[in-house]
């Protein structure tokens, strides 16, 4: 009967050992699941990081290609601006106005200000309105009746602007 006794003590130790083993492969895997939830969590939060930063710099790189299609004239307008200064000083003195020379001057300055006009540049207003710092530089004052103080009076030279940025600001006289 010892010999029983001590067979089905064996067997409900082995079982019992059996029970912890399996109770502690279970708490094993569970906490296997949950380290790989964590790191599953973190591993989506920084994918989320990332596709923000790639769609933020998808907007970015748009937002300065769109910003350089629309002023890639710039640099080459201000150039052409003092060609369309120096045209309008010989079409202001050149005596017969009904000249071929002055008909053919006076031509190729209207092309080169419709062609200006076409990609945005155009003639910044000055004359008769009030001194606009953003626009204007005021380089000459002088006392004028009947015009009240900070006119512009005078349009010493021509101011432009290429769609909504200042490519020139206009020389000009204002008003004491």
């Amino acid at each position: 009967m010892e010999e029983k006794t001590e067979k089905v003590e064996t067997e409900v130790k082995e079982e019992h050992e059996e029970k912890h083993d399996k109770h502690a492969a279970h708490k094993k895997l569970k906490d296997q699941i949950l380290e790989l939830e964590i790191e599953n969590a973190k591993l989506k939060n920084e994918y989320f990081k990332a596709y923000a930063d790639a769609e933020n710099i998808k907007k970015r790189n748009n937002a300065e290609l769109e910003s350089a299609k629309k002023y890639r004239l710039q640099s080459f307008a201000k150039e052409i601006l003092q060609v369309l200064d120096n045209l309008e000083r010989t079409l202001s003195n050149i005596e017969d106005k009904e000249s071929a020379l002055s008909k053919g001057i006076q031509m190729t300055y209207d092309q080169l200000v419709s062609a200006l006009q076409k990609e945005g540049v155009e003639e910044v207003l000055a004359l008769n309105l009030p001194l606009d710092p953003n626009t204007h530089h005021a380089i000459l004052a002088e006392q004028k009746e009947g015009v009240e103080p900070g006119i512009v009076i005078e349009v010493l030279q021509k101011g432009y602007i290429l769609k909504d940025r200042l490519l020139r600001a206009a020389l000009v006289k204002v008003s004491e």
